[in-house]
C-alpha cells in the first residue's frame, strides 16, 4: 500500500523562468512606428538537440522565486526582475526516474523574468550558449512539448494580455 501511494504522488518539483527583453524593431513594415519586440533567451540542452529555459531543483532554504532566480543566473547568465507566475507544467524525464517513481513525473513552477543583467560569466558558460529569439522562433526550437506549452499558454498568453493594457511588467503585481 505504501509504495501504491509514493507512486501516486511521486513527482520531482523544479523551479525556472522565461527569461525576456525588448529590442526595437526596425521593420519597414511598422510604417515608420517604432515598435518593441519582446525576444526571449534560451539555452542549448545537455542532453541532445533543441532549446530550454534555465530550470532545476530549489534548496530547503529558498523559495520557488528564489530558486528560478538563481537558476536563470547558474544556467542562463542573466539577472532581472520576476514580473509573473505563468504556471506549473508537468513533463516526464529519464533521469528522475527510479524504483518509487518509475515514470519520472516532474511538475516545473515557471515564472517570466524580465531581464536587467546579461553577465559576462556565469557558472554553466563553459556547457550552455545562449539564444535570444522572438516567441515564434523559440517555439519551433524547444526540445520538449512542455517547454513550448510554457512559451505558448503561459508567457505569450500573460504578456499579450498585459501589453494590450498598455502596461509595462510590474515584479510587485504577482
Amino acid at each position: 500500500m505504501l509504495q501504491l501511494l509514493l507512486l501516486l504522488t511521486c513527482i520531482h518539483v523544479s523551479s525556472g523562468c522565461i527569461p525576456f527583453r525588448y529590442r526595437d524593431n526596425n521593420d519597414e513594415t511598422s510604417g515608420g512606428e517604432q515598435k518593441r519586440l519582446v525576444e526571449v533567451l534560451m539555452i542549448n540542452s545537455q542532453s541532445g538537440p533543441g532549446l530550454l529555459f534555465p530550470k532545476g531543483g530549489w534548496e530547503n532554504d529558498e523559495t520557488v522565486e528564489e530558486a528560478a532566480a538563481r537558476e536563470a543566473i547558474e544556467e542562463a547568465g542573466v539577472r532581472g526582475d520576476l514580473v509573473q507566475f505563468l504556471g506549473f507544467y508537468n513533463f516526464k524525464s529519464k533521469s528522475h526516474q527510479d524504483e518509487f517513481c518509475p515514470e519520472g513525473m516532474c511538475r516545473a513552477a515557471i515564472f517570466a523574468l524580465h531581464v536587467k543583467e546579461e553577465l559576462a560569466s556565469w557558472p554553466e558558460q563553459s556547457i550552455r550558449q545562449r539564444s535570444w529569439l522572438t516567441v515564434p522562433e523559440a517555439a519551433e526550437r524547444s526540445r520538449y512539448p512542455w517547454v513550448q506549452e510554457a512559451l505558448v499558454t503561459g508567457f505569450s498568453a500573460w504578456h499579450d494580455k498585459w501589453s494590450e493594457a498598455g502596461s509595462a511588467p510590474d515584479p510587485s503585481s504577482r
